[in-house]
């Protein structure tokens, strides 16, 4: 819903398409969600190493450090994180726009909320990549020490533990992140992008 009035939308004089070719890249949103310490946030980034070094426009759009500015203000009930994803889709909107390859590292966990934010992009825009990992695997690594938290009851809504989680049913890509190393997912990642055309084969 939308409570803005007395707004026109106003079209650039310089076009997506303009932007794309400047770029000499397509832009697109490569949305990695999973479970806490499935490997998201690592995975997301070193992609985007990989395709800086290939001198492509990127930015990782992070979990974490959205939560510390534009959604600095929600919690973590059912309703904040819908919101949390909504304003986050409609950022990536914006970049995909700028004809950058875009980046989320989210648990995102309710696909409804995934599939509100591919509804704003054209087809072929929106690359789900779902880190499968185990919710044994992703305790044993807790880095943060937030599952742990989580058992005692001193976390509320903790996705995997008092929240579910709802896996992608047709993931455009799912790598196990509980079996291959950050290296061979990061040439999975790459590999789909050149199959499809989105950054040039070696």
């Amino acid at each position: 819903m939308n409570n803005s009035t007395n707004v026109v939308w106003h079209r650039a004089s310089v076009t997506r398409a303009q932007r794309q070719a400047q770029n000499l890249h397509p832009s697109v949103l490569l949305w990695f969600t999973g479970l806490s310490g499935s490997g998201k946030s690592s995975l997301a980034h070193a992609v985007e190493e990989k395709l800086h070094g290939l001198r492509c426009r990127t930015f990782v759009l992070d979990g974490d450090n959205v939560r510390h500015g534009l959604c600095g203000d929600l919690g973590f009930s059912n309703a904040n994180r819908e919101e949390n994803i909504r304003r986050v889709g409609e950022v990536a909107k914006l970049f995909i726009e700028a004809g950058v390859i875009t980046l989320t590292a989210f648990i995102s966990p309710f696909a409804a909320d995934r599939e509100r934010v591919r509804g704003l992009f054209s087809p072929g825009d929106f690359i789900e990549i779902y880190c499968r990992c185990s919710l044994e695997t992703c305790e044993s690594r807790d880095t943060k020490g937030l599952y742990k938290q989580a058992h005692a009851g001193k976390i509320a809504d903790f996705t995997g533990v008092s929240s579910p989680y709802e896996a992608p049913a047709a993931a455009e890509l799912v790598i196990d992140t509980d079996q291959l190393d950050i290296e061979s997912s990061v040439a999975m990642v790459l590999r789909f992008l050149q199959n499809r055309g989105i950054i040039l084969s070696d």
